[in-house]
């Protein structure tokens, strides 16, 4: 099989498909690598190391989509890049697809068989492709939050760790799984005065045991989260509900009971936010203000540690894109259910059921597609 991997071009994006490490597993099974050129250079690979791992490197995105059998890529292809898949295509990557009716109409019409990382399951019910980016994402959230509380970036001026004498900066965490679990993890080493709120009393005993006294459980019920949004000075919302889009748990009217400056990061963009005044940003402008509430929301968190990430991302994603290089997509899918999971896109049809649901589609199940 021939595997493409472009170079990714969304705002300040500077992870890679594959790592030369990973080119040269590909090679080693006696698969074709194609690289755009400079495609590594965000996580420190030059098209040297990729030659060197048996990889060709060619001069154009076009050249990579117009020979791959497979794309694989880290996020959702932009229009430029959804315009030159073609039926007969693999595309792997992260998709995103309930909050991006574009996307998802664009992918539709390409005939591809799309692949998404986000909805790949594991024999625990676990999003195993998800579960390293949103590591990244949730100890992220609480560095940028962190920078955007400070005075010159239009946050209240306060320190989240406090000082001898100082009371410390609150903490709510929003969501007690990989994301809130990694949040709450920096924030409480930093010093700050964290409560974590979940629906799920076994997650939340969980939450308990490991932060004993470091950190508060709280039942997240509307009065609950009311109450611990208006106290704190970091809201970190960190809510997934697999594929489908996020539920919008803090509204623009307790906006109005927070601290002014105090800030919110929405780990939960990617799946169109977790706060009704959310709204995708980028690393290069990161924030945004409403009703004196500075918003954080850049949809590529991860992106900004793109050799940190990269390297977590490809430790979970080179198996199922090696089985499927072997294989091929309907051999590999029909021989493991949860890589099949991860078939959103298939022949013009939706295959995944939240997506279809929040989208207006027909939903065409998994099993129609492997027996076609």
């Amino acid at each position: 099989m021939i595997v493409g991997v472009p170079k990714e071009i969304k705002n300040h994006e500077y992870r890679v498909g594959l790592t030369p490490e990973s080119a040269r597993e590909f090679v080693a099974r006696g698969h074709q690598v194609l690289v755009e050129k400079n495609a590594g250079l965000g996580i420190g690979a030059d098209d040297a190391a990729y030659v060197e791992a048996g990889a060709a490197v060619v001069d154009s995105a076009e050249e990579v989509f117009a020979k791959a059998d497979m794309i694989v890529k880290v996020k959702e292809p932009q229009a430029v890049e959804r315009a030159m898949l073609r039926e007969d295509q693999i595309l792997y990557t992260y998709l995103h697809l309930a909050p991006d009716p574009e996307q998802t109409k664009d992918l539709v019409n390409s005939g591809a068989t799309c692949i998404a990382y986000e909805t790949v399951t594991d024999a625990s019910g676990g999003l195993p492709l998800l579960k390293p980016m949103s590591q990244v994402a949730g100890r992220m959230s609480v560095q940028a939050g962190a920078s955007a509380l400070e005075k010159a970036h239009g946050g209240r001026g306060v320190l989240l760790g406090g000082v001898p004498g100082v009371v410390p900066g609150k903490v709510a965490v929003i969501g007690g799984g990989v994301v809130g679990f990694n949040a709450a993890q920096m924030a409480v080493g930093l010093g700050a005065d964290v409560t974590i709120l979940d629906r799920n009393p076994e997650v939340l005993e969980k939450l308990g045991m490991y932060f004993e006294s470091r950190a508060k459980t709280r039942f997240s019920n509307q009065a609950n989260l009311a109450e611990c949004v208006a106290e704190a000075d970091l809201v970190i919302g960190a809510v997934l509900i697999p594929g489908a889009a996020a539920p919008k748990l803090v509204t623009r009217d307790m906006l109005g009971t927070m601290k002014p400056g105090a800030v919110m990061a929405d780990v939960a963009i990617d799946q169109g936010g977790c706060f009704e005044t959310s709204k995708a940003t980028t690393h290069a402008d990161p924030t945004f203000t409403v009703d004196g509430i500075v918003h954080y929301c850049v949809a590529n968190m991860p992106g900004g540690v793109a050799r940190t990430s990269t390297y977590a991302l490809n430790n979970v994603t080179l198996p199922h894109a090696l089985r499927i290089a072997d294989k091929g997509w309907k051999q590999a899918l029909a021989s493991d259910r949860h890589l099949a999971n991860g078939l959103n896109v298939w022949s013009g049809k939706i295959t995944y059921e939240a997506v279809a649901e929040d989208l207006g589609y027909n939903y065409v199940p998994i099993d129609n597609a492997l027996a076609a």
